[in-house]
């Protein structure tokens, strides 16, 4: 770990509201994504994905995440958002996200309410994501797929905004300097190290809401 960004300010509880959310989306500000596209290291051509940021608005909003199985043939075992690779039937990247979190998880689309997206992020394989962002109310089910996904958990969207939980790391790598932020969450007795694409589309998040 290089550093902890703790002198820049949290996204307040006020900012976290269904109301607010859907106001900054409706009306998006002026504003800057810190993060867009990782060094490349994977030798592939380049595909479209999204993914689902489901916050769930509950009393105090969480984030919806997957802990991928680890036999999985990219970013295997990490902690990521639902979501997969663009099919051709599908209309758009909304739609791919939304197709892609009922496989995964059993969201049904229905019961999310799509604000918007954020800009696209490539991922060091070569994935162009669209980070898509909605709401889920509470009383939702889910059904994980078993080949895909290990575990469904939540995460305060408060300390997913609040830098002073944001790591950045640095390495070198094949002779390339990588570098990366990690958001580590202790869930009881679990510690979940989201980190990678994952906490770098979150920070963009994090970027848009405290604009």
């Amino acid at each position: 770990m290089i550093g902890v960004d703790a002198h820049l300010p949290a996204v307040g509880n006020a900012a976290l509201t269904e109301g607010a959310l859907r106001k900054r989306f409706g009306q998006p500000p002026v504003w800057q994504p810190e993060v867009l596209a990782e060094k490349r290291f994977a030798d592939r051509m380049p595909t479209n994905a999204s993914v689902l940021i489901p916050i769930v608005m509950r009393d105090v909003p969480t984030v919806l995440l997957t802990q991928r199985t680890t036999h999985l043939s990219t970013h295997s075992g990490q902690i990521a958002f639902p979501g997969g690779k663009q099919d051709e039937s599908d209309a758009d990247l909304y739609v791919t996200a939304l197709r892609e979190t009922e496989e995964e998880v059993g969201l049904n689309r229905s019961q999310v309410e799509i604000l918007g997206a954020l800009p696209i992020y490539v991922t060091g394989t070569a994935f162009m994501v669209s980070p898509v962002v909605g709401l889920v109310q509470p009383g939702f089910s889910i059904t994980p797929n078993a080949h895909e996904v290990d575990d469904v958990f939540e995460v305060p969207l408060a300390f997913l905004m609040n830098p002073a939980n944001h790591r950045r790391h640095a390495m070198q790598w094949e002779g390339v300097q990588r570098e990366w932020l990690s958001m580590p969450y202790r869930d009881a007795d679990v510690e979940r190290y989201i980190w990678g694409a994952t906490a770098g589309m979150l920070r963009n998040l994090y970027r848009f809401l405290a604009a």
